[in-house]
């Protein structure tokens, strides 16, 4: 891994995920299975751009099936799982597709709301896609139009796992392969808020007086997919809405639509403008409270209180015929606090999303806001 950042002054090598580990394992794998011939060198691309180029470790041949690994690598952004190996099996399967199994140290999901479906492996969406193009390019190489079946194992994630949040989102048995680029960045919070800065004064400088704003890559591709806005000028605030706030009205804008995940988002209803977990997690407690506020039992507070994911406390709010009351006061919170943060200096507005739910509404100001972005496109 060749790639750097400089943080904080210093030049910090990036990483590649362990979906990534997980693509580049079942690539060499399979062209080792469909070729026959060693392969100690593997490359694969990556959503980020980047092409990884990875050594290939404990090598395993037969005729039936074949067994290699990947050895993770955090770069200057250490974690639980930098240096664990990262294997893939592949052997030829009746049918013509690319079937993805989870096996050792490769947690399994056992609660609804997660990205990945319940009671399959913690294998995320962006890996999965990974994983199934590399293969159908090797299989295309190699003539081979039946089907592949790929096992990725991770012999150290059982004792990785209770490190991590997997447990409390019910993934058992080992962590999850992850990834939305492929590659891990070094990245300190005064590098990100620097980051953004450079980007709001960059829209300053264009004569742009309003803002686009997400949070990530789930928000960019809401709104290019499903909203089919031009997203070419938009902000990344990472977890920095106080900040994203504070600096735009400092700039001078007039206009500032964010537009996020409900995981997100919704923390800025209880006035919480870092959004990272290890600050504040409000999530669900709100859900709650709204939900009984407006009829809801104890067992059904209880139940939306305990959900593991906004997804889940969303579906129960459906199911029990909430979701018209507690969500337009869910709104009015976050206006509240946006306004607040700005006083009244820049006309706010946020829109909330979730990959299950779409969408699932508004603030005050944010339908004005949308159209003008997209008279704007």
């Amino acid at each position: 891994m060749k790639e750097f950042q400089v943080v904080d002054g210093k030049k910090l090598k990036c990483g590649y995920t362990t979906g990534s580990c997980a693509t580049a394992a079942a690539k060499a794998a399979a062209q080792m299975l469909l070729t026959g011939a060693r392969v100690d060198c593997v490359s694969i691309d990556t959503p980020k751009g980047i092409k990884l180029h990875l050594e290939v470790e404990d090598i395993a041949m037969t005729s039936a099936r074949v067994s290699c690994a990947i050895r993770k690598d955090s770069g200057d952004d250490p974690d639980d799982t930098n240096g664990i190996l990262v294997y893939a099996e592949v052997e030829r399967v009746v049918g013509n597709g690319v079937e993805l199994r989870g096996g050792t140290g490769v947690g399994h999901v056992t609660q609804p709301g997660l990205a990945c479906a319940m009671g399959g492996p913690a294998i995320n969406p962006t890996p999965r896609k990974m994983i199934t193009d590399e293969l159908n390019k090797v299989k295309a190489d190699s003539s081979y139009s039946g089907g592949l079946l790929v096992t990725i194992s991770v012999p150290k994630g059982v004792e990785i796992a209770p490190k991590t949040f997997n447990p409390r989102l019910g993934v058992v048995g080992g962590i999850s392969i992850l990834g939305t680029s492929g590659i891990v960045e070094p990245m300190s919070e005064k590098a990100l808020v620097d980051t953004m800065r450079a980007e709001i004064n960059v829209q300053k400088e264009k004569g742009n007086k309003n803002l686009l704003v997400f949070f990530g890559n789930y928000g960019e591709d809401y709104t290019r997919d499903i909203l089919k806005l031009d997203i070419s000028q938009h902000i990344t605030c990472s977890n920095f809405v106080g900040e994203l706030l504070d600096y735009s009205v400092y700039c001078g804008f007039e206009t500032l639509l964010l537009i996020g995940h409900s995981g997100k988002l919704i923390k800025l209803a209880q006035g919480v403008m870092n959004t990272h977990s290890k600050y504040a997690d409000c999530r669900t407690e709100l859900i709650a409270l709204e939900a009984m506020l407006h009829g809801a039992s104890i067992e059904v507070g209880e139940r939306l209180y305990r959900s593991l994911t906004t997804d889940v406390a969303i579906k129960i709010l459906k199911e029990e015929k909430l979701f018209e009351q507690v969500m337009p006061q869910i709104f009015e919170r976050i206006d509240y606090y946006m306004q607040h943060r700005v006083h009244d200096k820049i006309k706010t507005g946020a829109l909330m999303f979730s990959n299950v739910h779409g969408l699932l509404g508004k603030t005050s100001n944010a339908a004005e806001l949308l159209e003008l972005h997209r008279r704007n496109c």
